[in-house]
């Protein structure tokens, strides 16, 4: 199973549904971005509901609602209102690299304090009506953090544990650790999912011919990298294509046309968005600041994208600029062609 990651502001309800609608089956699950109990207010985290909403959700890729906090009658609340939406499942970060997040032992901030995990386990499982997951890293500085927290999680009835195998104090940088990924994969009594630098079909290969027993792998910004990247390893796995999708002509068709189609049906629905227009080009900048690497474009025409300043400056460089992209591939067709 291939899984989308959670990436605060990146892979909201807007993303999986656009996503969804321009590369179906592609990917099997999604978890959603952190809903955060910050200092336990129940009623901010519910603010953001909207982005899990079944109602909302039909049409997108399958979702998990994650859960980003450490107080238990607040987690236990929130999850079991989840439970009355129709959700068996909640995910629980104690992952997230960010400092304002980690200072307060929240995200892996909690990953060096095996008593309060501890604590919270015990307190929430018994009263949580859907099953929970975990998300994690190796620790917040120390990747040894995860060895003290390998018996606590056996000792609870998890659904699945996901792995990132960095620290949090390494954000996105350095190296995975497969070792310690590897030594925590044969420790744990719980289904294990790799999440990590799976930018392409090789990275993939790579990992499950070393980790044949990992079933589910979790890809986060190799999706934004090169949208393609679902259907390319699932293409050279059939194994893990679902029947309809073993002769399906399009799934062969999929290219550089169809990635334009979808940065411009992600743009329609970020115009369609209730936000200002500043927001509306930070927001559009930031996703092009990734998806740009999935495309036929030096760093200089990316830069005119992203050094406009204004929002309509903005959408015109880039829809040019994509526009300038299609009319090359289509000369380099008919040339082909031709010839």
């Amino acid at each position: 199973m291939l899984i989308l990651a959670p990436m605060q502001g990146l892979t909201e309800l807007m993303f999986r549904r656009v996503y969804e609608a321009c590369f179906p089956g592609a990917l099997d699950l999604a978890i959603s971005p952190f809903l955060s109990l910050t200092h336990g207010n129940l009623a901010e985290a519910w603010k953001k509901i909207d982005d899990v909403l079944p109602e909302a959700n039909q049409g997108s890729i399958p979702v998990i609602p994650q859960i980003l906090g450490k107080e238990p009658r607040e987690f236990i609340e929130l999850g079991n209102r989840l439970a009355d939406l129709g959700y068996t499942e909640i995910n629980w970060n104690i992952g997230c690299p960010m400092r304002r997040v980690t200072a307060k032992h929240r995200g892996s901030g909690i990953l060096p304090h095996p008593d309060e995990v501890q604590l919270i386990l015990d307190t929430v499982l018994p009263q949580l009506r859907p099953r929970l997951s975990v998300k994690m890293r190796l620790g917040l500085s120390d990747k040894r953090d995860i060895t003290a927290l390998i018996p606590i999680l056996n000792d609870h009835p998890l659904a699945s544990v996901t792995i990132h195998p960095r620290t949090g104090r390494q954000q996105y940088g350095g190296q995975v650790d497969l070792d310690a990924f590897e030594e925590a994969l044969h420790r744990l009594h719980h289904p294990v999912i790799y999440n990590g630098d799976i930018c392409t079909p090789a990275d993939y290969r790579k990992l499950h011919t070393r980790f044949p027993q990992v079933n589910d792998f979790m890809i986060g910004r190799g999706i934004l990298y090169n949208p393609l990247l679902p259907l390319e390893i699932k293409n050279e796995n059939h194994n893990q294509l679902q029947p309809n999708q073993l002769n399906n002509p399009t799934t062969q068709q999929f290219n550089n046309s169809t990635i334009q189609q979808f940065i411009i049906s992600l743009i329609s629905a970020i115009e369609a968005l209730p936000i200002p227009p500043v927001s509306k080009m930070r927001k559009t900048k930031e996703y092009w600041c990734l998806l740009r690497r999935s495309l036929p474009v030096t760093e200089q025409q990316a830069a005119t994208v992203l050094h406009a300043e204004t929002h309509e400056s903005t959408l015109d460089t880039l829809l040019r600029l994509l526009d300038s992209v299609a009319d090359r591939q289509k000369d380099g067709t008919e040339m082909q062609n031709f010839l």
